[in-house]
């Protein structure tokens, strides 16, 4: 009898063990098993979101993707001009 119970504990035992490591690899984001990262995976659905729209609201939208942002360097402690850029294309 206490064979039983001891086959049957390390039966349950297994089977507990094999749903934590599905779980754990069905847990994975399949973005981060490509290797992307949650940033570029959700570019990528934007943009492809973007393309799929009809005008005017493709025009929109695309005005919307644009970024503007200003840099600027440091020499001596002190900030020089900004120098303002775009990572939007040129047209």
């Amino acid at each position: 009898m206490d064979s039983f119970r001891s086959s049957s504990q390390s039966h349950r035992l297994d089977r507990s063990k094999k749903r934590e490591q599905m779980a754990s690899s069905a847990a994975v984001p399949f973005w981060r098993a490509a290797g992307m990262t949650y940033i570029t995976y959700s570019n990528i659905c934007a943009n492809l979101v973007r393309k799929c729209l009809r005008e005017p609201f493709k025009a929109e939208s695309m005005n919307r993707e644009k970024v503007h942002f200003s840099l600027s360097k440091w020499a001596d402690g002190k900030p020089e001009k900004p120098v303002l850029r775009s990572d939007a294309p040129e047209v």
